[in-house]
């Protein structure tokens, strides 16, 4: 895939209306109550907008915001598919749904970070939309309603991608969570308008592309989480360009089972054992340092307070389940990162979650914040633990989307991506 794709700066915006995809998914207050728990997402998006603004764009901003279900009647089978009572399946209480995925709580959000007036759209690309859109002022902003309330949006809909289309000149993707998905507006539009990046999507293209495609070496790959299952076209894409590629998390003990270890009752990929070593074969044919636990912490529940002990990889006796890497382990790890040229880290090497499991991940977020090597966090997990362990700030790049930083990494082509301007 090309890395190098034109951006707002490329493109001559001044009295034009720009339709700009950001991502607000933002977290909401589960109690109905409107309250967004976590602007994060909306403060990324500023300097793509107010770039826009000041160079006298009229901005039409668009975002989805969950997982609506746009006719009742596919809620109504969503519901007893979950196994719901049909008599309590009601139109008021999809409606509800709805209404709690409306985008008024972001456009206020967003409103007070501006300093400015949002305007806001009753639809998508209904009447209400298409007044105000026509009706949009250079320096003005506009927010269409979810994006996912059309039912066309996320089967890439070519007359929903046309309708938004027709609203504006200019088409700037700034919503990297979202560019792994073929949508109406993430990559349909594209087909109607001069596509080029926001400031967000760049920043990821140059550091998450610069060290797939040139990175400065070694380049180090620490990968966690539970499955070894998620992250095969990720071990199989970085074993091509990695110098070290580092294994923790619920995936090792897949690994450790696959060289004949005792896993007791940790995460196992029964299925995966044969991928596994097969991985590190391919490591050894291609010279990549391939660095698994020599040490784990155990516990004998998952939960907080569990009783713990360390023991060799391997030898986790029936009954206790390992819920982080062990000591030396650590050790190993930090070494591995110490002089590093790049590192990329996607996934926890525990149950961070819980305190008394945290020492793993929290160990290697330090290291990171000491090397001098460029750090990119790929999102999802590894992104939150970074943030909760107070280390973000150390990082010299926090990717914005989970899956998104997950299948760039894999080396797929992001449609939302593909379909921008080449440089």
């Amino acid at each position: 895939m090309n890395y190098s794709k034109k951006t707002v700066k490329d493109v001559d915006v001044k009295g034009k209306k720009v339709l700009l995809r950001c991502d607000f998914n933002v977290p909401m207050a589960k109690d109905g109550s409107g309250v967004i728990t976590d602007d994060k997402r909306i403060r990324a998006a500023l300097p793509t907008i107010q770039y826009l603004l000041d160079q006298g764009a009229a901005v039409i901003a668009c975002s989805h915001m969950g997982k609506p279900v746009a006719t009742f009647e596919s809620y109504k089978k969503k519901q007893l598919e979950k196994g719901k009572d049909e008599t309590s399946i009601t139109e008021e209480k999809w409606k509800k749904s709805l209404a709690e995925l409306r985008m008024e709580p972001v456009a206020a959000r967003l409103s007070e970070l501006l300093g400015k007036p949002v305007i806001l759209a009753d639809d998508v690309v209904g009447p209400d939309a298409q007044a105000k859109a026509a009706a949009l002022k250079p320096g003005e902003i506009l927010l269409l309603q979810n994006t996912r309330f059309e039912k066309g949006e996320t089967k890439n809909d070519p007359a929903l991608a046309k309708a938004m289309a027709g609203m504006a000149e200019v088409y700037v993707s700034d919503a990297f969570g979202a560019v792994h998905r073929a949508h109406a507006s993430t990559a349909g539009v594209a087909a109607h308008l001069p596509a080029v990046s926001g400031f967000l999507i760049q920043k990821e293209l140059d550091f998450i592309g610069g060290a797939l495609a040139n990175p400065k070496r070694p380049l180090v790959a620490i990968l966690g989480g539970s499955k070894v299952s998620s992250k095969i076209g990720v071990i199989n894409n970085l074993l091509e360009i990695a110098d070290t590629i580092i294994i923790g998390g619920g995936m090792a003990y897949t690994f450790s089972a696959a060289q004949g270890g005792k896993v007791g009752n940790s995460l196992l990929e029964e299925d995966w054992k044969d991928y596994s070593l097969e991985m590190i074969q391919k490591a050894k044919d291609k010279g990549v340092k391939l660095l698994l636990p020599v040490d784990t912490v155990i516990a004998d529940a998952f939960a907080p307070d569990a009783n713990s002990q360390v023991v060799k990889a391997g030898e986790i006796p029936d009954g206790w389940e390992g819920l982080d890497i062990g000591p030396e382990t650590v050790k190993l790890y930090c070494d591995a990162v110490a002089d590093a040229g790049t590192v990329i880290w996607n996934g926890p090497m525990g149950v961070f979650e819980f305190e008394k499991f945290a020492a793993g991940t929290k160990a290697v977020a330090e290291a990171l914040s000491k090397t001098s090597a460029i750090t990119i966090i790929g999102g999802g997990d590894s992104a939150a633990a970074v943030q909760q362990l107070g280390y973000a700030d150390k990082m010299t790049h926090i990717s914005t989307g989970g899956g998104a930083s997950l299948e760039f990494m894999e080396g797929k082509e992001l449609p939302g991506v593909a379909c921008l301007l080449d440089k």
